[in-house]
């Protein structure tokens, strides 16, 4: 998809709380990969958990349907 002046730029948080859905949430974000624009992941590892930060360019549509993919 072409970039436009409809874009925004977001920054969504995910909290990775079962190693066992990485697999899915990568393939997710495999998705999106044209659209995303960085991606940085920090493990917690007192709490057990990993924090990812992903900032994407695209129209708000596309947003919100990667955040309620990520959501389920």
């Amino acid at each position: 998809m072409k970039e436009t002046d409809s874009n925004r730029i977001a920054i969504i948080g995910i909290i990775v709380e079962e190693i066992t859905s990485a697999a899915s949430l990568n393939e997710i974000l495999h998705q999106y990969g044209s659209f995303i624009i960085g991606r940085m992941g920090v493990p917690h590892h007192k709490r057990g958990i990993n924090i990812i930060s992903i900032v994407i360019d695209a129209p708000q549509d596309t947003i919100s349907a990667l955040s309620g993919k990520i959501g389920h």
